[in-house]
C-alpha cells in the first residue's frame, strides 16, 4: 500500500524507471485485488495490466503478496522514526501506538482507499500471514532503536520485549469489535501496566 514517501536523496534516470515499473506494478495489482478480491486474480493478470512480462513482475516482486506491501524499506523508516523523531514528552510506548494506529489500522475512515485495502488484508488468510511476517522482520531494528533511546544495551531483553509487542499488537486488536480501542488497550498496558478490563 502506497503511503507518503520518505524524503530520499535524488534517483537517477535507471533507477527512476524501475521505480516507476514497481510503482504500476503496484497499484494495478491493488486496484484489481480491491475490485476483483485477491484470490481471483492472477499474476499473469497484474502484469497485463501494468504493460509489462511476468518476468519483469518477479524482478520486483517475488511472491504475489508482496505485490500488496510495495513499500517494506520504507515502513521500517518510519517505523524507527516513530521512535527517534517522537514529539518532547511522548513515551515509546505511546510513539509505537501512533505509528500502529496509523499504518496498521488506518487512521480514520475518511481514507475510502486505505481501508478498503486494510479490509482485503484482513479478510484474506494470505495477505494477513504474510504482512505480520513483513512487520515481524524489523523486530531487531526496532529493538535497537527502543535500547538507543534509552541508553540499554542493543541487546536487552526489555527492549526486545517492546519491539516484540508492539509489532504483534496489531494481531491481537484483530476481529474485536472496535479494532481501534482494542489496540489502544494494549499498549495501555505498556503504559500502565497490567488492569483487568472494566466492561
Amino acid at each position: 500500500m502506497t503511503e507518503t514517501s520518505t524524503e530520499r536523496a535524488p534517483m537517477g534516470r535507471r533507477e527512476r524507471k524501475k521505480a516507476a515499473t514497481r510503482q504500476a506494478l503496484a497499484d494495478a495489482a491493488l486496484s484489481l485485488f480491491l475490485e476483483h478480491g485477491y484470490e481471483h486474480v492472477g499474476i499473469r493478470e497484474v502484469a497485463e495490466a501494468a504493460d509489462v512480462s511476468t518476468t519483469t513482475l518477479f524482478k520486483h516482486f517475488p511472491v504475489k503478496e508482496a505485490l500488496v506491501f510495495d513499500e517494506d524499506a520504507d515502513q521500517e523508516t518510519r517505523l524507527l522514526a516513530a521512535v527517534h523523531n517522537r514529539p518532547e514528552g511522548q513515551s515509546i510506548p505511546a510513539a509505537l501506538r501512533e505509528h500502529a494506529l496509523r499504518h496498521r489500522v488506518g487512521a480514520d475512515d475518511s481514507d475510502a482507499r486505505f481501508a478498503a485495502f486494510i479490509a482485503l488484508v484482513e479478510s484474506t488468510p494470505a495477505l494477513r500471514d504474510y504482512g505480520q511476517r513483513m512487520w515481524l522482520r524489523h523486530e531487531t531494528a526496532l529493538a535497537h532503536a527502543i535500547a538507543e533511546e534509552i541508553g540499554a544495551p542493543a541487546d536487552d531483553a526489555a527492549c526486545a520485549a517492546l519491539a516484540h509487542f508492539a509489532l504483534e499488537a496489531p494481531r491481537a486488536a484483530r476481529g474485536q469489535g472496535d479494532a481501534r480501542e482494542a489496540l489502544t488497550r494494549a499498549f495501555d498496558l505498556l503504559e500502565h501496566g497490567w488492569k483487568p478490563h472494566q466492561p
